[in-house]
């Protein structure tokens, strides 16, 4: 199970915006080839985070599969 609150740990210090953090999640989808994503805590206030940013991360990962 791949989660995001794993991806922030690892590699938050290098994502700068959320076209980013998705990017990373999908990569990490690809790399681990995890089928399930556990969204289990909310990403940094990033200037460009949409308001249904859960969903885009739920429809980034399940298109990386």
């Amino acid at each position: 199970m791949l989660s995001l609150s794993q991806i922030l740990m690892v590699d938050g210090d290098k994502i700068s915006n959320f076209e980013e953090l998705k990017q990373l999640v999908q990569q990490r989808a690809l790399e681990t080839g995890s089928i399930f994503f556990q969204i289990d805590i909310e990403p940094p206030g990033y200037k460009d985070r949409p308001d249904d940013w859960y969903d885009q991360l739920e429809i980034t990962f399940s298109s990386a599969r």
